[in-house]
Parts: structure tokens; sequence; C-alpha cells
């Protein structure tokens, strides 16, 4: 179960080698995900979040504009700290609809993902 960001980027490299070599690998990703499409090398489950494509798009493009904004090292520190503490709320709350997800639950259970 992938988190967005250069978590998957990182992890993209593991799960086409892992499929190169014969193993059936699934990945479970939010509906709305900046990196996480789907490929032939796996087969994607999807769970809903209460973001649309272009609200992750809008959130991520915000922490950037946070990071690259001018300012002092306090204002700056401050803004990111409450970035990421929004984006790490945001990936809280997509893990627990995705546990809250009973057929996709029912569907890894099966499968002794």
């Amino acid at each position: 179960v992938p988190v967005d960001g250069s978590h998957w980027l990182s992890m993209r490299e593991v799960v086409d080698i892992l499929a190169q070599r014969g193993h059936e690998v699934v990945v479970v990703a939010p509906e709305a995900s900046l990196h996480i499409k789907p490929a032939k090398s796996f087969v994607m489950k999807k769970h809903s979040v209460p973001l649309t494509q272009e609200d992750i798009e809008k959130e991520f493009q915000a922490f950037l504009y946070t990071l690259l904004k001018e300012g002092s090292f306090l204002e700056r520190f401050f803004k990111i700290y409450e970035g990421m503490k929004r984006l790490g709320n945001l990936s809280v709350n997509a893990c627990k609809l995705l546990l809250q997800d009973k057929e996709l639950i029912r569907y890894l259970e099966e499968s002794k993902f």
C-alpha cells in the first residue's frame, strides 16, 4: 500500500522487478493520486478518498509554493510545518477510509494480501 509521492516513485521500481520475476503484485491506491497510475506490471485496487484529483494537485502545488516562498527562516519553518501537518492529516484520513472499505478489505483478505 504505497504512499503517493517520493515513496511511490521508490517503490515503483521494486514493484516492476517483482513483476518481472513472476510475482503477482497488487497495489492499493487512493482514487485521486499524483503519481500512482495503473500499469501492466501490477493489479491496481483503488479506494475512495474525500478529495478529487484536482484537489490533490492543488494541495501539492500549495505545498511546493510554501517551500519556495521567501521569508525568514522561522516564517518558512512554521509554514512548511503546517503544510506537512496538513498533508499528513490527508494521508491519515485516506488510510481510515481504506480500512472502512468493506469490499476492498474482503478482497484483500480472500486473496491473502
